[in-house]
């Protein structure tokens, strides 16, 4: 299943990429329920994502960055979870910061997930979209205080 999500940003796409760090990452926990980030070391090829999450569930969740790259239009990485929790069975996060303009970017969450079965996979759809939906306002917030 795919999700796709936009978000216009202040920033120059180079500049807003940079600032996918471990403080972005922990501005965009989720507000329901705890998430404690293990592990990050960055977000280019090779680096290691490690969150366990306590509330709702117990769960260790792993990924990795696959592959990173940058142009004169577009700075991009890709997570693919290698230990993900039930019922997730496949994670692809394309994270895309497109230029719009020289102080514009557009940020683009392109995620494909399967569950262990198509009736968990469309159960997890509106959760995961709702989840990532809310990084929305908070990517605002954070490239518009000058990241």
């Amino acid at each position: 299943m795919k999700i796709r999500l936009q978000t216009e940003v202040d920033g120059h796409y180079q500049q807003v990429m940079e600032g996918f760090d471990l403080d972005l990452f922990e501005a965009l926990k989720p507000k329901l329920g705890k998430m404690d980030v293990l592990e990050f070391t960055g977000s280019k090829k090779g680096d290691i994502v490690r969150l366990q999450f306590t509330l709702p569930i117990k769960a260790e969740w792993v990924s990795h960055i696959v592959e990173d790259g940058i142009d004169d239009n577009q700075a991009y990485f890709v997570d693919v979870g290698t230990k993900l929790p039930f019922p997730l069975s496949d994670w692809r996060h394309r994270h895309i910061v497109k230029k719009v303009s020289e102080n514009r970017s557009l940020i683009i969450d392109d995620i494909s997930f399967i569950a262990t079965n198509f009736l968990f996979t469309l159960l997890m759809y509106p959760a995961l979209y709702f989840a990532f939906a809310a990084r929305k306002k908070v990517y605002r917030q954070y490239f518009s205080d000058g990241k």
